[in-house]
């Protein structure tokens, strides 16, 4: 199947086209047409971003093709592929330093929202990144052959769409193969059935491979509910080992050590040992109906068991709680958590309560992370608005962030009840307002079964 996102002349220019497959009757039946104000984006390698329009439509060969300004760069899924049945070693470094100026550039947009599939990406030698409009590549994509996007599980939101991402082109570039190879890749995908990275990387860097294992069980963990390591923190990781000390990217051979004989020994019994459980397992399946979702999860358990056990009683072991916390302590403390991005103990704080302001803090968090990645320090870049106060509160308040003025009110409940109503008055300063907002919460705190109190609801006024 020819491509169908490509560089064409047009008017005696170069132009990035999408050809959409359909005649001007079905292009205009199906609204297509409404898809042309969506934008794209176009990240520079110190952070910034410039919005890449639709300029025109035409008609050749009797389709419709939709077209815009020239971007340089090379297709991440066609360089993927191309690395794949290559053995050029300058071939793999370039594929490998794309991936980690896409991983970058989707860093630096942050909450905005851009195509996810590595066909909708052009990424240029000097790290410049495109991320094509999403509807209209997809689009063109699907038709192109590419019916199933195999870089991504359509379960994932947010940053872990990203790390998820990342780690399985990671895996196909450091390990030469698709890790998912089945038909029923999102099944695959859903219930962790993959080689795991140490085995098919042999001699991998230990760090690496074991964050590209956090991120390609993202999906099994969201489907239990029991998520060990958030998207932010394996993409934080990640940047820190493939950028360096100097923000730029490392050899891709200096990932790997040399595999001694023993190790090489132990590495091929350990392969053995998961491709004999793992075919054994596809023979029973011939005799037993309707075992599919059987048969995943059994080779997930004896592949991951001891990997997820050891990482969630890890996180049981340091997860922060409300435990021995007064109802107002516990408000406090989640205001206070809020304005130092500390989500995890905001997590700790909400039982079912709105989480816009948890979003809010993982948001600013990954922000700061890129940029001091980015920037090579481990100052931040918001002043923190308490800090802000003391020193004169000058306004206009760019840069700052956090709340000032706290007061905490008693509205009624009993804590031997085990209800307790509050309302905090505070003002709250975004790095994104010149001026401050006076708000005002009720909150609603109950006691768990362990007996902590947890913020159940979140009603916000602003005046």
């Amino acid at each position: 199947m020819s491509q169908r996102i490509y560089v064409s002349e047009l008017d005696g220019k170069a132009a990035l086209c999408f050809d959409t497959g359909l005649d001007p009757r079905s292009f205009a039946r199906t609204k297509m047409s409404q898809s042309l104000i969506d934008p794209g984006y176009i990240v520079n390698p110190d952070g910034t971003h410039d919005t890449w329009k639709i300029t025109g439509v035409n008609e050749i060969d009797g389709f419709m093709r939709v077209f815009g300004p020239y971007v340089p760069g090379k297709r991440l899924d066609l360089l993927l592929e191309e690395t794949s049945s290559s053995q050029s070693p300058d071939l793999k470094q370039e594929t490998f330093e794309a991936i980690i100026n896409w991983i970058k550039a989707k860093m630096f947009l942050g909450d905005t929202r851009s195509a996810i599939n590595p066909g909708a990406s052009f990424v240029s030698k000097e790290g410049n990144v495109f991320f094509a409009p999403e509807h209209i590549s997809n689009r063109c994509l699907y038709i192109e052959g590419n019916e199933i996007d195999k870089y991504n599980c359509p379960d994932l939101v947010g940053i872990n769409v990203t790390a998820f991402c990342a780690a399985v082109m990671l895996y196909k570039v450091l390990a030469g193969v698709h890790p998912y190879v089945s038909k029923d890749i999102f099944q695959d995908m859903r219930e962790g059935v993959f080689f795991p990275i140490h085995l098919a990387a042999q001699g991998l860097n230990a760090q690496l491979a074991k964050l590209i294992q956090a991120a390609l069980i993202l999906p099994v963990e969201k489907k239990k509910n029991t998520i060990t390591k958030s998207g932010i923190e394996i993409i934080t990781g990640i940047l820190e080992i493939l950028s360096g000390k100097e923000n730029k990217a490392v050899a891709v051979s200096s990932l790997f050590e040399t595999i001694s004989a023993e190790k090489a020994k132990y590495f091929e019994k350990e392969k053995n040992k998961y491709l004999f459980k793992k075919n054994k397992l596809l023979i029973m399946i011939r005799y037993i109906k309707n075992n599919k979702y059987f048969l995943i999860g059994v080779i997930v358990g004896i592949a991951f068991t001891l990997f997820l056990l050891f990482n969630t009683v890890l996180s049981i072991s340091s997860r922060p709680t409300t435990e021995g916390m007064s109802p107002d302590t516990v408000v406090a403390s989640y205001y206070d958590a809020f304005s130092t991005l500390n989500h995890h103990f905001m997590e700790a704080c909400i039982q079912g309560a709105d989480r816009s302001d948890i979003n809010a803090a993982s948001g600013y968090y990954a922000v700061l992370k890129q940029r001091q990645a980015f920037e090579g320090t481990k100052a931040s870049s918001f002043i923190q608005a308490r800090v802000w106060q003391e020193m004169g509160g000058e306004l206009p308040s760019p840069d700052v962030f956090g709340i000032t003025d706290l007061k905490i009110d008693y509205i009624g409940g009993e804590e031997d009840e085990g209800l307790i109503v509050l309302r905090a008055v505070y003002n709250l300063w975004s790095p994104f307002d010149k001026f401050g907002k006076h708000l005002s919460d009720v909150l609603t705190l109950k006691r768990d079964k362990k007996n902590r109190w947890k913020i159940v609801e979140l009603l916000r006024t602003e005046s």
